[in-house]
């Protein structure tokens, strides 16, 4: 060790300090190896008659088997995708972080590995990092690298929006019931709400009534981006939540905008939510965001309104809202 060090010290700073950098760990195992094993051969002077050149071709061999080890990079973007491609590559990291295959503290790849790797812009990278960042994933250290964040309480997903659990809450039972599912060529409109890049881009439309202890509240149609889930089907749909499904595939609510508005019922509307033909209701319409930004989800609802009501909650801090549900037919 006495050598090694003395051969370290004989090494040009700029190596030196790129051989030791905390982003090379496998570097400083295979470098000190193949180091120590160059003096224990040949002895201290031999070190002299080793070009700096060698030095680097180790480091850069190391550097190759850290890429290739580092599950992030072993995963793929895709670039006929409409996901953009930072949003894969976050959706990448959350996934490892998910299954445990990257542990806090544990460090990512450098910007340049990822840039390499994936074949995409340094501008890029830093969006998807930053977008791990804001959610408290992932924490920056200067000079040293991005790594696997402490965890955090888990966001209650469910104060966004969940049908389900705000009826459960409470005391009355809800229930779905599909009317129509279908696999659509959007109108201009929606490709605008949910931001599709591609012309050919396909959407799931599917309308629910939203029923509370077997009562019909809610007409509801729903519209989402095929390739989010690609396998979805009627039968699935059925017996599953859609929103579990797309939490398996790392699809979370972050964010949603809602727009309400006073409406009348037509005479198709009213008889699927057993009312009167011109009784009022609220017309909402949703858009749901994950926390990069991607819009995933844009629903039309149709509420009755003589069993809804809406608070509006007012204090210093801001505005709050809450929905109140009348168990009973008021007809």
């Amino acid at each position: 060790m006495l050598f090694l060090g003395r051969a370290y010290r004989k090494m040009q700073p700029a190596v030196f300090g790129a051989l030791c950098h905390s982003s090379n760990k496998i570097l400083l195992c295979q470098g000190v190896f193949f180091i120590s094993f160059i003096i224990a051969k040949k002895g201290m002077l031999f070190y002299n008659y080793v070009e700096q050149k060698t030095i680097l071709d180790i480091i850069c061999q190391a550097k190759e088997l850290n890429m290739e080890r580092n599950p992030i990079l072993l995963s793929k973007l895709s670039i006929d995708s409409d996901i953009p491609l930072y949003s894969q590559l976050v959706s990448i990291v959350k996934r490892n972080i998910s299954a445990g295959t990257l542990a806090t503290g544990d460090l990512l790849p450098s910007e340049a590995e990822m840039c390499k790797s994936f074949d995409i812009s340094r501008s890029t990278v830093r969006q998807a990092i930053g977008a791990l960042e804001a959610d408290g994933l992932v924490v920056r250290k200067q000079g040293r690298g991005t790594f696997v964040a402490e965890p955090k309480v888990k966001r209650k997903t469910e104060m966004i929006y969940s049908f389900t659990s705000e009826i459960s809450s409470m005391g009355m039972t809800p229930s779905s019931t599909l009317v129509e599912f279908e696999i659509i060529s959007p109108s201009p409109d929606i490709e605008k709400v949910l931001d599709l890049s591609s012309k050919d881009a396909k959407v799931y439309k599917f309308t629910r009534i939203r029923n509370v202890d077997g009562e019909p509240l809610i007409l509801e149609t729903s519209f989402y981006p095929q390739y989010i889930y690609p396998k979805l089907t009627r039968e699935l749909l059925e017996t599953h939540s859609f929103y579990s499904l797309l939490f398996e595939v790392g699809i979370v609510p972050s964010n949603a905008i809602d727009s309400y508005e006073a409406v009348t019922m037509n005479r198709k509307e009213a008889e699927l939510l057993n009312c009167k033909s011109g009784a009022c209701g609220f017309f909402v319409q949703r858009r749901t965001y994950t926390d990069t930004g991607m819009v995933y989800e844009f629903t039309q609802s149709l509420m009755r309104a003589d069993r809804v009501k809406l608070d509006l909650h007012l204090h210093k801090d801001g505005v709050s809202f809450s929905r109140s549900v009348d168990s009973k037919n008021a007809d």
